[in-house]
């Protein structure tokens, strides 16, 4: 999920914060105050990540401003955890911003749903991978990511599995999203070859072996 959050205080001259109520202040409280939801409210079995991304607020250095907005990530695995989530922000962000005699808005966008992998598909699919390149270069039960993926609409929808293809060497080291990315092509023979055998072994299967 994305989420834009708007406080609205009262700017005043910065020689005389008596006279405003700072959003600055109420921004910065909010911030940490939203790091408890995952502390305090969501399960310890449970992942959820809450990441402020973004902080505006001002123009000036002797001005306090009378808006300022914050914009981030959520991240669980499940839907309800991610309602939790949101519900939790709402009550936080309104509750501070009225606390210091400002006001405050939520816009909570759930974009994607967690990725939730059909058992069965996983194990075809890891299956082939092995044959392809050998057990050992096949993990299996790797822990819950926090990426987003909007394959999970797809997965509500048609069993199936998301998988990563490695494409690390001593040439490729950095992660997607890095500016340094280079795609490893010597890795694409690999994901056609996985998809073909894929195929074939799923065609296989219902035409009855």
């Amino acid at each position: 999920a994305f989420f834009d959050i708007e406080i609205r205080g009262t700017g005043a001259h910065g020689a005389f914060p008596n006279d405003a109520v700072d959003p600055v202040v109420i921004a910065a409280e909010t911030v940490t105050a939203l790091q408890s939801i995952v502390s305090r409210n969501v399960r310890p079995t449970e992942t959820a990540v809450v990441s402020v991304t973004q902080i505006h607020a001002g123009d000036a250095y002797n001005v306090i401003p009378g808006t300022a907005t914050l914009a981030g990530t959520v991240r669980t695995c499940s839907v309800d955890t991610m309602q939790l989530v949101e519900s939790r922000m709402v009550e936080l962000v309104t509750g501070i911003a009225r606390a210091h005699g400002g006001d405050a808005a939520v816009d909570f966008r759930t974009i994607f749903h967690p990725v939730v992998n059909d058992k069965a598909a996983a194990e075809i699919a890891a299956d082939v991978a092995s044959n392809l390149v050998g057990e050992a270069n096949v993990y299996r039960n790797l822990p819950p990511g926090t990426g987003s993926e909007d394959f999970s609409f797809m997965l509500e929808q048609v069993p199936g599995c998301y998988v990563l293809l490695g494409n690390t060497d001593k040439e490729h080291q950095r992660p997607v999203h890095n500016p340094g990315y280079d795609f490893n092509d010597r890795a694409a023979v690999y994901g056609a070859s996985f998809f073909a055998q894929i195929v074939e072994t799923v065609l296989s299967a219902e035409a009855g072996g």
